[in-house]
């Protein structure tokens, strides 16, 4: 026998053992979660270009109501309920990411606005095709490479689940935040008792400028991504704002510099720092994140050619004798479902892709989808460089039509078409892959999984073309309330190269900056994304991170407070056990910092909707919105922002000691 064959692995529920799985329940109480966090996910990713995954609130809201509220017990019922609510934030990712840019060219006068029908099958194909095509890469990349790829959101997911069929459920923790979050949204951008950003501009040093939304999506996402990531991305910010931008505005205050269309000066001197910031930062920071996804792409190119021969080597051959726990949907039906989806995407009238943007999608659909399963395996779905690879899409589709007679606004509409639909197969393979792990590890039944999936990508289809509508009619993309950076982004790169009138010089000087920090050793995606995004938007994730750091750090020095007085009176084997107990203790509080955070992130993103429905509603000459605004009358200002947010940061730190102390006791009870 070979000494280094790996170890059979076991799952948590044995393959010849049968447990509910694909229920009425798990499929009813899916949907509805991943309509819930596919419209939060679409609201944060259009206000800040960023999204979190959803697979480990979904799993403990199900262990919630199934566990404690219907008296049921199956812990592959609850990862099914996770897998088809998960797929809700993915398909929001993909669509946010891209489609705003279709309305905002309509409302610029440039085409006609696209139909709930348009949005709702560009994100089902989508969608389907992302599922479809990471089907034939289970074997090779979840099976074959266990132990070797760690799929960070899907193994966690794992644990949460094991861990609530032994010490009981979390969602208190997931409801409280989005409680706490949706109180606080309504209050400060509904109501509106303070502001919800503050912004200060520093007169001896012109051109930059600080500030923060003191929102508790901009806290729950710094918290989640941690505080190295977080400082990542702020410093691309204190790059952009206190070197870059001054630099503009002290060489460059009497020129005019494309794309800006009057002297520098004159734009300071009417809109501040914004100004400098929306007329050449944000340029810069594009060409820093398509260069921080070529590098990433050019990096894992060994890891695409090796999955690409393990997926067509290894599919079909099964490792433990095609149990349940090995059965994935047939391959010829896969094979099926890819060629209807590229005849559907040609022929439906409705989506503006012809033959050769089908053909397009197949082949960079098939080859994004590979690299975002295997990326995600490594560096987890909140890192994925989704947006990267659809920049990169973006680039090469675009000439590609531009080359072949497809110009101006059609040649772009198909451009951002073909980008959609790829963008969203990539987000959801990413999030496949994930719940596929997670299915792997607990013992459910890859087939039934995949059926999920796909169950989610439909409810989301569905949803999120009303949800985009709604949040365009409310406010508009590119709006102060909806930003929608990365659409805009999408939309710059595609009517740079259509029309050939992109700022290289910015473009190029984004780039290699980018390129410096790669050679530096630091993660470039997040630093371009911090040059990209306005300083308002990172300061915030950045206090989430620090608030991380300062609770990691309290609980590691008390630990090791306790941890010596015990090997002092009680000897060594007293400590090794306390020293146990105090990294469950601590990883017990990361995670139940996390679902707050995830809570807190969907809270604020509900109520987002909900602020768009009443900024359409009218009610006696005006919007609900306006109805229910007390500024003009009563604003607790600045200091009220900074107090608020103080609050919520302190819910944070109670909320997480809290739950991670009754855990820790409820251990010691056992």
């Amino acid at each position: 026998m070979s000494m280094d064959r790996k170890p059979e692995f076991k799952p948590y529920i044995a393959p010849d053992k049968v447990l509910p799985e694909l229920t009425a329940t798990s499929i009813v109480l899916g949907i509805l979660l991943a309509v819930v966090f596919g419209a939060a996910n679409a609201y944060l990713g259009l206000r800040v270009g960023m999204t979190i995954s959803a697979s480990i609130p979904a799993a403990v809201i199900s262990m919630g109501v199934i566990r404690f509220v219907l008296r049921r017990d199956s812990i592959l019922e609850n990862n099914m309920v996770q897998t088809i609510g998960s797929a809700g934030e993915s398909v929001a990712a993909g669509a946010i990411f891209t489609l705003p840019a279709l309305f905002i060219w309509a409302s610029e006068g440039s085409t006609d606005m696209p139909s709930m029908l348009t949005i709702g099958l560009i994100a089902l194909l989508g969608g389907t095709l992302g599922v479809l095509f990471m089907i034939p890469l289970r074997d090779a990349l979840i099976v074959q490479e266990h132990g070797v790829l760690p799929y960070p959101e899907g193994t966690a997911c794992a644990e949460v689940l094991e861990a609530g069929e032994e010490r009981g459920s979390k969602a208190g923790l997931v409801f409280g935040g989005l409680g706490i979050a949706a109180l606080y949204k309504f209050i400060a951008d509904g109501v509106k008792l303070f502001p919800s950003e503050i912004a200060y501009e520093f007169k001896s040093f012109p051109g930059s400028g600080i500030g923060a939304d003191v929102l508790p999506a901009l806290l729950g996402v710094g918290y989640i991504v941690g505080p190295k990531v977080s400082a990542t991305i702020v410093s691309g910010s204190v790059l952009a704002w206190f070197v870059l931008m001054p630099m503009i505005v002290i060489f460059g205050s009497g020129a005019t510099v494309f794309p800006g269309t009057a002297p520098i000066g004159e734009i300071f001197a009417a809109s501040g720092a914004v100004g400098i910031w929306s007329s050449y930062i944000r340029y810069i920071g594009a060409g820093a994140v398509a260069m921080g996804g070529i590098i990433t792409l050019i990096k894992a190119f060994p890891l695409i050619v090796r999955t690409f021969k393990d997926a067509i080597g290894k599919y079909g051959t099964k490792v433990d004798g095609g149990t349940r726990t090995s059965t994935d949907l047939p391959m010829q039906l896969v094979m099926l479902g890819i060629g209807i989806i590229a005849l559907a995407l040609w022929l439906i009238p409705t989506i503006p892709v012809n033959l050769v943007g089908a053909i397009l999608i197949i082949v960079f659909g098939f080859f994004f989808v590979t690299v975002s399963s295997r990326m995600v395996g490594i560096v987890g779905s909140s890192n994925n460089p989704v947006s990267g690879m659809t920049i990169a899409t973006l680039l090469i589709v675009t000439a590609i039509l531009k080359a072949i007679g497809i110009v101006g606004t059609e040649g772009m509409i198909a451009a951002i078409t073909i980008g959609s639909v790829i963008c969203i197969a990539t987000a959801i393979a990413g999030d496949t892959s994930q719940d596929l792990k997670t299915g792997y590890i607990v013992g459910a039944t890859p087939y039934r999984q995949q059926i999920g999936e796909l169950i989610g990508v439909v409810a989301s289809a569905v949803a999120v073309g009303g949800i985009l509508y709604l949040l365009s009619t409310a406010w508009g993309f590119g709006s102060t309330e909806l930003p929608a950076p990365q659409a805009i982004m999408m939309k710059m790169i595609v009517e740079g190269v259509m029309n050939a009138n992109l700022p290289w010089a910015l473009i190029f000087t984004g780039a290699f900056i980018a390129v410096v920090i790669e050679l530096i050793g630091v993660p470039v995606l997040p630093f371009a994304v911090g040059i990209y995004l306005p300083i308002f938007t990172t300061l915030p994730i950045m206090v989430g991170g620090t608030v991380r750091w300062a609770i990691d750090k309290v609980a590691e020095r008390r630990n090791a407070k306790k941890i010596a007085a015990v090997r002092e009176s009680e000897g060594e084997e007293a400590a090794k056990a306390v020293e146990a107990e105090s990294a469950a203790d601590a990883k017990d509080a990361v995670q139940s910092g996390v679902l707050y955070a995830s809570g807190m992130i969907a809270g604020e993103g509900l109520v987002g909707i909900l602020l768009a429905a009443f900024a359409v509603i009218q009610v006696g000459g005006g919007s609900l919105g306006e109805a229910i605004d007390v500024s003009k009358a009563f604003s607790l200002g600045d200091f009220g922002s900074l107090v608020f947010f103080a609050l919520l940061i302190a819910s944070m730190v109670w909320a997480t000691k809290r739950k991670a102390k009754a855990s820790s006791d409820a251990r010691e009870q056992s």
